[in-house]
């Protein structure tokens, strides 16, 4: 991973090897909008901007803080050392996880804006094409047992690497075109000693979110029985 000083206040981030000429302007929303290059935007928490530039199709996000603390400092961080934002170890742990072959998007570049204490910051990764959330499928339709072992398979493969995803759930789990398995959103993850505790803890946050957005859609497709195939299909494959 590269770090470049574009300012005083601003730090880049690119990944090593990455060719494009990323600049300051990729992490303003209004700079792709006015090129009329935003193709899509996604509003969860904050929105996510996809927008397309040359051969890259990428997504903006930007850091938002959550609970009752993002409603008084909403995208304010404390500034201790590059090292310690969130930013920076997310986007690092992000290339160890993509030059190791494991199945995340391609992450192209983020910034770290300092203002004395305090700092922004923003990501950008590259685009899934045809990404379908598993919360999104759930919906629309019924899973194949195929399917369901896949995302068994998938979430047990970061596991046997040792990474730990703080927010493993349904709206974090994609699906490309292929029906291939992605886990995206890596903010506060890291890489641990293999452990069975917190590996239990990621399925156990990972299973009550199928349980709390069956509760929100008025047609979720899945079941107990469903949920058995999955982790009976991480099980097997932890243990080969």
């Amino acid at each position: 991973m590269q770090l470049t000083p574009l300012s005083s206040t601003q730090t880049l981030f690119t990944r090593d090897g990455n060719p494009l000429a990323v600049d300051a302007n990729w992490f303003n929303p209004e700079f792709w909008l006015d090129q009329n290059k935003v193709f899509a935007q996604k509003t969860g928490r904050a929105t996510a901007y996809f927008f397309a530039h040359k051969e890259l199709k990428a997504v903006l996000r930007h850091y938002w803080r959550g609970g009752l603390v993002g409603k008084v400092l909403r995208d304010e961080y404390l500034y201790t050392s590059m090292r310690n934002t969130r930013v920076y170890q997310e986007f690092s742990l992000m290339c160890t996880l993509y030059q190791q072959g494991l199945p995340v998007v391609e992450p192209i570049a983020a910034m770290v804006q300092k203002s004395g204490l305090i700092y922004r910051g923003d990501i950008i990764t590259r685009a899934l094409e045809g990404a379908v959330s598993l919360c999104e499928r759930l919906v629309a339709e019924q899973l194949d047992e195929t399917t369901i072992t896949e995302i068994g398979v998938t979430i047990a493969q970061f596991h046997k690497s040792g990474v730990y995803h703080a927010d493993l759930n349904i709206n974090n789990i994609l699906f490309d075109k292929q029906n291939k398995v992605h886990v995206i959103d890596f903010d506060r993850g890291e890489i641990r000693p293999a452990n069975t505790q917190w590996q239990q803890q990621n399925m156990a946050r990972l299973q009550r979110s199928f349980v709390k957005e069956a509760t929100r859609q008025p047609h979720f497709h899945w079941s107990t029985q469903d949920w058995q195939t999955l982790e009976k299909a991480y099980q097997r494959a932890m243990a080969d």
